[in-house]
């Protein structure tokens, strides 16, 4: 996998005990390199990073990016080669609820990994993970690219666009003239995949009740989203790094869409039907005062266009598998019939394997 540019690599992920960065996480121990990960606290309970003891897989300091100087001094202990900054506030609600919180997390705090970057000379390669929802969304029909404008109505979009500004500013102003770093943006939406708890989330709250052998209540089952397994951006932010650990690099300092096939966008109740298949007695229920006909705007498309030319990247799964995978992985967390650990490890096995046998370019680039 990625020409094995991350054996025996030190690599940092900033907001590692979360959803995303947990499952990169365990994907980077399984490619060899040796893991540091930075996050303030692990942000749900059950967690991926507790069921799986990611932490004792590598090396975990607790810090707040938001803390200039705890953040500068894991870099500067760690010494990596490679970052991937994901740390974030990325629950759109909880945004909307604390707006000075998303601000100071996901702007102020890209800020400071930004700060901490100039001071890290071990640096080579970095990843800072944004989001598709950077973009102003003026509700068009086809998917936004890396050159549109950005923008954001609520808090997080907003905050999220906040970034990739500073990250622009820092790269003209100092980043572009560190001859041995290669900086880039990674923009990808909402994905689903096991171990996701987050609340005001479609999946995790289908899990949470029927586990309890209870209904669960949905809002809006006719919106629309695409739904992305976790695995699908991870492994455009490893080509990302991957490729900027080249010398002729050619896009250093520029930005990159990481999105799901067109075909994968199903409506909300959909993906629960096909969640059922892998669940007994499984059931939903529209809660008093939505519609069944109700359909949610503001979706946002991406282009991904650019990823495929230059990093050979492309999605792997089908709608079908990806909702089954997600399924399962729950599935062996309820009736706790194999180690976690194990179970992730194989599901990422997995998923190489099909990308491999549908020969997606960035298994072997």
């Amino acid at each position: 996998m990625f020409q094995n540019k991350f054996k025996n690599k030190r690599v940092a992920i900033i907001g590692h005990t979360g959803f995303k960065g947990s499952w990169l996480t365990m994907w980077l121990n399984k490619l060899g390199a040796e893991v540091g990960g930075f996050s303030k606290d692990v942000p749900t309970t059950p967690s991926h990073f507790d069921l799986a003891h990611i932490g004792q897989q590598i090396h975990d300091v607790r810090g707040d990016i938001t803390n200039y100087q705890e953040l500068l001094k894991f870099l500067q202990d760690f010494k990596p080669e490679i970052l991937l900054h994901l740390g974030a506030n990325a629950i759109v609600s909880e945004c909307m609820d604390n707006p000075q919180d998303a601000f100071i997390t996901n702007t102020i705090g890209t800020v400071n990994v930004l700060e901490a970057i100039r001071a890290t000379p071990s640096l080579r390669s970095v990843v800072i993970v944004t989001s598709d929802k950077c973009y102003e969304n003026v509700e068009w029909e086809f998917g936004y690219r890396e050159n549109d404008r950005l923008g954001g109505k609520d808090p997080y979009s907003a905050s999220k666009a906040c970034a990739e500004l500073a990250f622009s500013s820092y790269y003209r102003s100092y980043l572009q003239f560190i001859p041995e770093l290669k900086i880039a943006t990674a923009r990808a939406g909402n994905v689903i995949g096991g171990a996701d708890w987050a609340k005001n989330r479609i999946v995790p709250d289908c899990i949470r009740s029927w586990t309890l052998n209870e209904s669960v209540k949905i809002r809006n089952p006719k919106s629309t989203r695409p739904w992305q397994h976790v695995l699908e951006p991870l492994s455009g932010y490893l080509a990302l790094a991957a490729a900027l650990l080249e010398k002729d690099c050619i896009f250093n300092g520029e930005s990159f869409n990481f999105g799901p096939k067109a075909e994968v966008n199903k409506e909300v109740e959909e993906l629960i039907h096909e969640m059922k298949k892998h669940w007994a007695n499984a059931s939903f229920e529209v809660e008093e005062g939505h519609s069944l006909h109700k359909k949610e705007a503001n979706l946002l498309k991406l282009c991904c266009d650019k990823a495929l030319t230059h990093l050979s990247w492309m999605p792997t799964l089908t709608f079908e598998e990806t909702v089954e995978m997600t399924a399962l992985w729950y599935k062996s967390w309820h009736e706790q019939n194999q180690s976690l650990q194990d179970y992730t490890f194989k599901q990422i096995e997995n998923f190489e394997k099909l990308a491999v046998q549908r020969r997606i370019p960035w298994t072997n680039q």
